[in-house]
């Protein structure tokens, strides 16, 4: 275990050296944290808004149904795996 462990770090070691740096010719809001060009215009960012909405919907939906599923069946499928019963 201890092996794959010390292979991970390098590996992760080795992706962070060959990055790309960033130069100082990147404009824009993001200028100094992203290497390429910053958005160019306000699609730019409502596409950006859009895909946060739609992550942020995602991941409330997930820990909802992780904290309080709404299966009460006795014969759900979730039953019949924990108890072992047969369909």
């Amino acid at each position: 275990m201890k092996k794959y462990i010390i292979l991970l770090l390098m590996i992760i070691l080795r992706l962070d050296a060959t990055a790309v740096p960033c130069s100082n010719q990147s404009s824009g809001r993001f200028g100094e944290t992203t290497p390429d060009a910053g958005p160019d215009g306000n699609l730019d960012y409502f596409i950006v808004l859009v895909m946060v909405i739609i992550t942020l919907y995602v991941l409330i939906a997930t820990i909802k149904c992780f904290v309080k599923p709404g299966e009460k069946h006795d014969e759900h499928i979730k039953r019949m795996i924990l108890n072992d019963m047969q369909p």
